[in-house]
């Protein structure tokens, strides 16, 4: 077979392009178009257009294809320069006749990663919409893609925050669906700790960051406390409770520090503060077995007057001291604040553990 064809809807759209859609298999698809990866050659030239393969994203794709109710609603997009005949019909539809002797003469310009997975599913016989642009040289084709790929994607968080109504997602989206669910939980009901202080696309008035929530939440769920907790039953309730007595007991132990600030006047109640806090949680809630709010106050005030949340210097030890302002959203600077704090209120569990042991040594025989 030298030539495939396909009946097309025509769209009537730039007087200067051709645009159509039609229905095929991935294994058809690869018989006319190709992907072409960006890279460079020896001296630096650019060539190609698509971004790398992401392994992780193909092989989600793929397994949900492999399900009986799977669809793929979202066209990939193929632009030639040459070899495509189109024959008008009638009402719009057109008959495009696409050559294959040269092999193929289509780059895919949009959905490189839903055609590898298809291609790699078991249901070759699983139809694809492609839409067809004809372009007058490579030029005009790679300022299509570029055109075609830059409009602006959905804010992760507004993605995130939609997590929780979707069923069948992947086991990589389904801790951050829990923790999604559960933020916004903390966000929106009355008996939060932090009702309305998260920043959601449904909250823009919340100043903490629903992703630096979020991460607390997932380590948890995935390292920490909360991985056996939200087995238990009423499991999520519980996971919910416990963050929420958490950081009730942050406000009650740094009130001048928390209400009021923004991330840019308290690092408090930014995502460098609110991720180091977090394990914090997890140190008393696993060393301490606190729960209430009052059990964590207990092991928070170690750390009362020997942090620089909204002002002063941070002493990390060895020379290394920073203005209070100096602590972003990094790994290392979040590791570091993180070290920092949780390793005085161990060093305060450990010491209430010997008080107690030497009073109770002293108690008459």
């Amino acid at each position: 077979m030298t030539t495939l064809t396909f009946l097309a809807a025509r769209a009537r759209q730039s007087a200067e392009h051709d645009v159509l859609t039609f229905a095929a298999t991935a294994g058809q698809v690869l018989q006319f178009a190709e992907i072409d990866r960006v890279g460079r050659n020896e001296t630096g030239e650019l060539s190609g257009f698509q971004r790398p393969q992401i392994a992780g994203h193909i092989r989600e794709i793929r397994d949900y294809l492999e399900t009986e109710t799977a669809i793929l609603p979202n066209a990939i997009v193929v632009a030639f320069t040459r070899g495509v005949t189109v024959e008008d019909r009638d009402n719009g539809v057109a008959r495009v006749s696409i050559d294959l002797a040269d092999g193929p003469q289509g780059l895919v310009v949009d959905g490189q990663q839903r055609l590898t997975a298809l291609s790699l599913s078991s249901r070759k016989d699983f139809q694809m919409f492609v839409s067809l642009m004809i372009c007058r040289d490579e030029a005009e084709l790679r300022r299509q893609f570029v055109l075609v790929n830059n409009t602006r994607p959905l804010p992760k968080s507004l993605i995130y925050e939609l997590l929780p109504s979707v069923d069948g997602l992947p086991d990589r989206m389904q801790s951050r669906a829990l923790a999604a669910d559960l933020t916004a939980r903390l966000n929106f009901s009355k008996a939060s700790s932090l009702k309305g202080q998260i920043y959601q696309h449904t909250n823009p008035s919340g100043v903490i960051k629903d992703t630096a929530i979020q991460k607390v939440l997932m380590n948890s769920l995935s390292d920490g406390v909360m991985r056996q907790l939200v087995t238990e039953p009423n499991g999520t309730r519980k996971c919910f409770e416990l963050i929420s007595e958490f950081f009730k007991a942050v406000q009650a132990v740094f009130p001048q520090d928390w209400w009021g600030h923004k991330p840019n006047t308290s690092r408090l109640v930014h995502g460098a503060g609110i991720q180091a806090m977090g394990f914090v949680m997890e140190t008393l809630a696993t060393l301490d077995n606190a729960r209430t709010w009052s059990e964590f106050a207990k092991g928070l005030a170690a750390l009362d007057g020997r942090t620089a949340w909204t002002s002063g210097s941070w002493d990390f030890g060895n020379g290394d001291v920073r203005h209070w302002k100096a602590i972003n959203v990094t790994s290392g600077d979040v590791a570091l604040l993180t070290k920092h704090v949780e390793g005085i209120v161990r060093r305060d569990l450990r010491a209430r553990r010997a008080n107690a042991a030497a009073a109770v040594d002293a108690l008459p025989a």
